[in-house]
């Protein structure tokens, strides 16, 4: 509650400054970001979209950088593919309160009463003035059939999308939908294990062996300045370039939070608090207790091309107060940390992002727990080194095939990062991870490719493979966060896969047809091999209507 009304303190403080336009955010799943990645890649030094590690991305600064690379590759006859102005031109659809140029192209030859799809995009469009409003259905239905399961495999996803804009000082968006969902059979074990349903939060039984559960986002926003956005909601965030984050990412439940982004010169400076839950077993109806957290992001464009960041976090439990201190948006965190007596959770991480030759991104991640120097040159397994990198590569138009994409990349985290002495301090949020879904104590291996060989065709296929220590004979070897670390039987001999190795390799085929603007028709094929299991063999078939693919990548 304390923090709700600091929040709410802060709204009114900024309130008389509301006289610059505001914004919504691009959707978690949304097309329109393979188009970004692809755009910022083949441009290598955009100084916009180089700052696209802190996600979801900004309406109001994708779209104007969209329109001058539109408007200069046609005038310059520039390295965008037919496919690629295809891509665009549906992103400027999707996000037209932001574009300057001409919509024509964005209505409908055949309204329905004249009321709706106006424009391809939306059900309901109203712009006026002072008011935007962008209402639509959100439909999924998928269906399918596992190896070995005599259960169908199902998703039935019903709701409703909206946003919208207030004499062009308030922005808000909102999210609500009502789903009914038996995933494969390791998604099941996955409930099971840790009492959650992997992205959601609050669920019932349905069916024995599926899950009914209400998922509901929004947020609104304003301006402080020019250059500084404020969002206040419950929703997700991610922090980082690859396909995993091992800062923050969007695997686990929506959450409430504050965050004010400040863009200026060469810096992107993000700052996010954060109202989450510890773990717990339902029993009953009862207030679930709180902790809380503080996460900055800073990075600099240092040349055209290449993007450096710091990132530092801290997680914290109070019971019965919030500690303002940590409110402070550019102080250093381990600093508060140590002053309150150095009872939280504390990280720090280094991240890089380098695009070359119109075709390559290099980037990786580095976080660091704790560590001891003497004790990492010895390379005796020390409990307390605890740390985790990423490394990984992205190539657009590869081998001179428009519209086929690779990336490559690769996760190590070591043993006991993420956990913590205090089951209300550790790395996580309502029963699940807050960073990789895989916690810790492992390597991970992912290759995609993605084709879009016509404009409404989309291939994407991936492969993960990784190796993981679980715990074994009672004994914790620092591969789930939720254990404490005070729980280990000694401080030396931890590495990476030690404790009861298991090997998984997780593949997917996945072919959609668009068949209007955000109407999908999918197929799937998913393949698992988990050490001391029979092979999982999942094909699936689905229609999605403005909603992001449900993925098992675990």
């Amino acid at each position: 509650m304390q923090i709700k009304k600091s929040v709410i303190t802060l709204a009114v403080f900024f309130y008389p400054a509301l006289i610059f336009a505001q914004t919504t955010y691009i959707p978690e799943g949304s097309k329109d970001y393979d188009v970004i990645d692809r755009l910022e890649i083949k441009q290598t030094n955009n100084p916009v979209l180089n700052f696209s590690s802190d996600k979801p991305f900004s309406r109001k600064a994708i779209v104007p950088a969209v329109e001058k690379i539109d408007s200069l590759d046609s005038a310059n006859g520039g390295n965008l593919t037919p496919i690629d102005k295809y891509n665009l031109h549906a992103l400027l659809m999707d996000n037209s309160e932001w574009v300057s140029g001409s919509k024509q192209s964005f209505l409908s030859k055949k309204p329905i009463w004249n009321a709706l799809y106006v424009t391809k995009p939306n059900l309901l469009e109203v712009n006026t003035k002072d008011f935007f409003l962008a209402l639509n259905p959100i439909i999924y239905f998928q269906v399918g059939k596992e190896s070995g399961n005599d259960e169908n495999i199902f998703l039935n996803k019903r709701g409703v999308t909206v946003r919208g804009r207030i004499a062009n000082k308030i922005g808000f968006s909102s999210t609500i939908s009502e789903n009914q969902e038996r995933g494969p059979s390791f998604f099941q074990d996955r409930v099971a294990q840790y009492n959650a349903v992997p992205g959601v939060g609050f669920y019932k039984k349905f069916k024995r062996t599926a899950f009914d559960y209400f998922d509901a986002r929004g947020y609104v926003t304003f301006n402080a300045t020019k250059y500084i956005d404020i969002q206040f909601g419950y929703d997700k965030n991610f922090i980082g370039d690859g396909y995993r984050s091992l800062f923050l990412s969007d695997d686990a439940n929506s959450y409430l939070f504050l965050k004010l982004n400040t863009r200026i010169w060469k810096l992107n400076y993000q700052n996010i608090f954060m109202e989450l839950m510890p773990q717990f077993t339902k029993t009953g109806d009862y207030l679930l207790v709180r902790k809380y957290a503080a996460m900055h992001h800073l990075s600099m464009n240092v040349t055209k091309w290449l993007n450096l960041g710091l990132f530092e976090s801290i997680i914290f439990g109070r019971s019965q107060y919030f500690d303002f201190e940590y409110l402070n948006p550019i102080i250093f965190l381990r600093y508060v940390e140590g002053n309150v007596g150095s009872p939280d959770k504390a990280h720090v991480g280094f991240d890089f992002k380098a695009n070359a030759a119109h075709h390559f991104q290099f980037y990786g991640q580095f976080l660091l727990d704790e560590f001891l120097l003497k004790e990492i040159t010895k390379n005796d397994g020390y409990w307390a080194n605890k740390y985790g990198y990423q490394l990984g590569v992205k190539y657009v138009d590869a081998f001179t095939i428009k519209n086929l994409d690779l990336q490559v990349e690769t996760n190590r985290v070591r043993p006991f990062t993420y956990s913590h002495y205090d089951s209300a301090t550790n790395y996580t949020h309502y029963n699940q991870f807050l960073a990789h879904p895989l916690g810790a104590n492992f390597q991970e291996f992912i290759g995609i490719a993605k084709y879009q060989p016509a404009p409404k065709w989309y291939i994407n296929v991936r492969g993960i493979y990784y190796y993981k220590g679980l715990d074994s004979a009672g004994i914790d070897f620092g591969g789930n966060p939720f254990e404490l670390y005070t729980n280990r039987t000694s401080n030396y001999g931890y590495f990476v896969g030690d404790g009861r190795k298991v090997k998984c390799l997780n593949a997917t085929l996945q072919v959609s047809y668009e068949l209007k603007e955000n109407l999908f028709i999918d197929g799937g094929y998913l393949f698992r091999k988990f050490t001391g299991l029979a092979n999982s063999n999942t094909l699936s078939f689905g229609i999605r209507w403005n909603a992001a693919r449900r993925e098992y990548n675990y």
